[in-house]
This record gives structure tokens, sequence and C-alpha cells, in this order.
């Protein structure tokens, strides 16, 4: 049976099969909700027909929805309308495949329940009674406890796992720079940040050179090209200024500075999560598009940094790493689900 996971987020749609080909490509859902049939179907175009569509969805929190219900319940009407005739299923927080009905009619089962099917998936790698899950995204970071690798999480639903620790909404590459911390040091003093989206995460990351640049990604704060000297802009214009009123290296601090902010961020909710878990933790995987710093982060903590450290991304090919939660509920449906002749 040939499998297709499909994982609509806000900002992001991703698809892979159950042999392991991957695609992902940037959707602002929030922005034309109406064109996601259409786009589903082009980023289908890259596989074959499906026997099956597995589905898992972050996407209906998204504020063109009024209520998640409405979302779970659009976002499922396009996937039907751009998969016909293939079925279709949903991953849901109770650990089992359900019904595109059921998925509408409980509709928090369904709702954000990508991590769980990525820990369900990923956690068998992890035999030890104790163990973490850290998966770092463009916009979220995920911090999941294992226990003889399965998720055993706090919270459900996402106002319980940001009040758990579990769910940090802070990522690698959409984060604005405010949300990191209100000022930078700047010539020996505190100098508050703009409150707007002028620079991300993605140009803290681009100026360490922790990720590479690539002219044809325009998905940016500005629109403008992913490289470092587009990036030296974008964070000089978080402090109002524009190249001529702000040095490299004082750019280059700020950078360095926030950066730190920002994993201490991630510190603090693993520590949290840590707090509450009865088993010492072993093992560790991560993942993600961010992936990179989710191994910089295990690697200086305390308690982690003694663990067997499983990085997801060297096990398959980038593409999948990407899209880790599209090919979770793809295995997951290939190895569970059986459909009748």
């Amino acid at each position: 049976m040939y499998v297709i996971g499909l994982d609509v987020g806000g900002a992001n749609l991703k698809a892979a099969d159950c042999d392991g080909k991957a695609h992902s490509v940037p959707f602002p859902l929030w922005k034309t909700p109406e064109l996601l049939a259409d786009a589903l179907r082009e980023l289908l175009t890259n596989f074959s027909r499906p026997d099956l569509v597995a589905v898992t969805m972050t996407g209906e929190l998204a504020d063109c929805f009024e209520t998640k219900a409405a979302g779970v319940d659009q976002i499922l009407s396009a996937i039907e309308a751009a998969v016909t005739p293939a079925p279709v299923i949903v991953w849901s927080t109770g650990a089992e495949f359900i019904t595109t009905d059921i998925a509408r009619e409980y509709p928090l089962l369904a709702a954000a329940a990508n991590w769980h099917a990525l820990a369900t998936w990923v956690g068998r790698m992890v035999q030890e009674p104790g163990g973490l899950l850290i998966d770092i995204g463009s916009t979220t970071t995920d911090i999941i406890p294992l226990e003889q690798g399965f998720p055993v999480p706090a919270g459900l639903t996402d106002v319980e796992r940001l009040l758990s620790g579990e769910l940090v909404y802070t990522g690698g590459r959409r984060t604005p720079l405010a949300m990191l911390s209100h000022s930078v040091p700047l010539r020996d003093q505190q100098c508050p940040l703009a409150a707007e989206s002028f620079a991300t995460t993605l140009d803290l990351y681009l100026l360490l050179n922790m990720r590479p640049e690539d002219a044809a990604d325009l998905d940016t704060a500005n629109g403008q090209p992913a490289t470092r000297e587009a990036a030296e802009i974008r964070l000089a214009r978080s402090v109002c200024c524009d190249l001529t009123e702000i040095s490299t290296e004082e750019v280059q601090q700020m950078a360095e500075w926030l950066a730190e902010r920002h994993q201490d961020q991630i510190h603090r909710a693993i520590d949290q999560v840590l707090a509450r878990v009865t088993e010492p933790i072993t093992a560790v995987l991560i993942s993600g598009s961010a992936v990179f710093l989710a191994e910089k982060i295990v690697k200086s903590h305390p308690v982690l940094s003694q663990a067997r450290l499983t990085n997801v991304a060297e096990i398959f090919d980038a593409s999948v790493a990407d899209a880790a939660c599209a090919f979770a509920v793809a295995r997951l449906a290939a190895e569970r689900v059986q459909l009748k002749e």
C-alpha cells in the first residue's frame, strides 16, 4: 500500500510518502485559506497517486479560522478535494488514526497532533526508561518526554503544552526578534528593540554561520534574500538603523547576544519538563528544520549533554528530516492501517 503523509501547518505544507520521498513548500495559510486545495494539489504532483492519505495538522490555529473546529473542518475539506478518490485518515492525540468524520466531531483530537505522531514514530529509537525528543522547527519547539520509547506528555492541547513547557512558541526561522528580548546591549546601554517583524531568528543564525545562505529563498521578514548581507540589513532595522548608522561589528554582537537569549528560552522550557520526569534522561532525540539549534542546546545542557544523542536528520535524507511529521504519519499508517478490498 502506497501512503502519503501530509502535515498542514499555518506557514508550511509538508508531504512525505512511506518510501521516504518528501517535499515541503511555504504556504501562509492565514492569508489565502481558499487556495489550500490548489496548493496541496501542486505539492502532490511530486508523488505518485496514493492508496491512502494520512494527515496531521497545526494550521487550524491560523487566525483566518474563527475556531479550531472550523479550521480542522476546512483543512480536511481542502485535503479531501485535493486527494480524491484516495481515502483520508487523521492522526489523533489518542495515539491512533481516526476518520475525517470523527476528526470533525472531536476537533481537539486532531488539532496540533503532529508532534504526537512524530514522537510515536521516532520514540521507538529509545529503548531506555527515560528519553526526550526535542524538535525545533521554523516556528515552534516541541519538548516531549519518552518512557520506553512512548510519548508521555503532560499536555495534549496547545494551551496545556504551553503551560507545561512542552511547547515553546519559538523556532529557528520565523520568530520575530522582539519575542526574544525587549532590548539589546548597544553602545554601553540597553537599546529597546522595535516591536516589528523587521528581522527574525533566521537572520541570527545566518549571521552566526549556523544556517547556509540561499539567495533564492525570499521567505524572510522583508522578502529579500536569505543571505548574510541581507540579514545584516534586517537586524540593523530592528534597532531602527540602516547600515550607515551601525557597524557590522555591532550588528554581529547583537546577533550573538540575541541567539543566547533564544537558546536560554528553550533551556528554561527543557528544565521545566525535566523537573517532572520520573526517570533519568539517558537518551535524547533531536529533529526539525532547526536541528542544528537543538544539537547546540543539548550539548551545552548539564544533564542532557550526558545522554546518548541521536540526530534524526542524520538517519534520513534532509528533505525527510524537514518533513518529519508528514513522514511519521505516512509510516505509521503504512504499518497500522489495512484497506478493505
